[in-house]
């Protein structure tokens, strides 16, 4: 994946960067560990514009971004209500949970998902299927991809050659937070069967 991407973005530029930081942010598992900051030692030879680097990841990871949110948005709920979700244990009680973490927490946990290796691959699908808006979700995920990518180009423009560098510093703290988002999920699996227990028709738990 690590030479696929680098070719990528040796051989087009900015192009690369953009395809590959949509398909990022729609879900897909591609680093941008590895192409932003390639994009900024590439732009220490002068052979791409550092702003650009920035402004078209940023821009690229809005696009996947708006994309996954849309289509969470369009079917999210209605996967979560079908035959299949309710075989993977999803229920009523998971979209009221959605809803109360993004009521409360809303552009504050997209710009803070944005910034989290992992989490900003998926914050879009969650986000989706609450009441956040496309303004507020828009403005909160440009403005944290901004962070994100200047903070990943600057280090790449800085390391020039050595720019993989960036994603061995940032790997020890993935399987960490690998390791909390599993847990997080597990938890809000859990919450959420119990925010779907009271529904009506809902199975109950109770034994004679």
């Amino acid at each position: 994946m690590t030479s696929t991407l680098t070719n990528l973005v040796a051989s087009y530029g900015l192009i690369a960067i953009f395809i590959t930081m949509v398909g990022e942010s729609c879900g897909l598992p591609i680093s941008s560990e590895i192409v932003v900051p390639l994009g900024g030692a590439l732009a220490s030879q002068g052979k791409l514009n550092f702003v650009l680097v920035v402004l078209v990841a940023s821009v690229a990871n809005l696009v996947g971004s708006l994309i996954a949110f849309y289509l969470t948005r369009r079917f999210g709920t209605r996967f979560v209500l079908s035959r299949t979700g309710r075989w993977m244990g999803l229920r009523q009680g998971h979209l009221r949970l959605a809803h109360r973490f993004f009521d409360r927490w809303g552009i504050w946990a997209v710009f803070a998902g944005r910034l989290l290796p992992i989490v900003r691959t998926y914050i879009s699908f969650p986000a989706g299927i609450s009441d956040i808006g496309y303004v507020r979700f828009t403005i909160a995920t440009l403005a944290g991809a901004i962070l994100w990518n200047f903070a990943l180009a600057y280090a790449g423009y800085n390391l020039g050659q050595h720019y993989q560098q960036v994603a061995t510093t940032i790997s020890p703290f993935v399987i960490p937070i690998a390791i909390l988002v599993i847990l997080l999920l597990a938890a809000a699996w859990w919450f959420g069967r119990k925010l779907g227990e009271d529904e009506p028709g809902a199975p109950s738990t109770a034994t004679n």
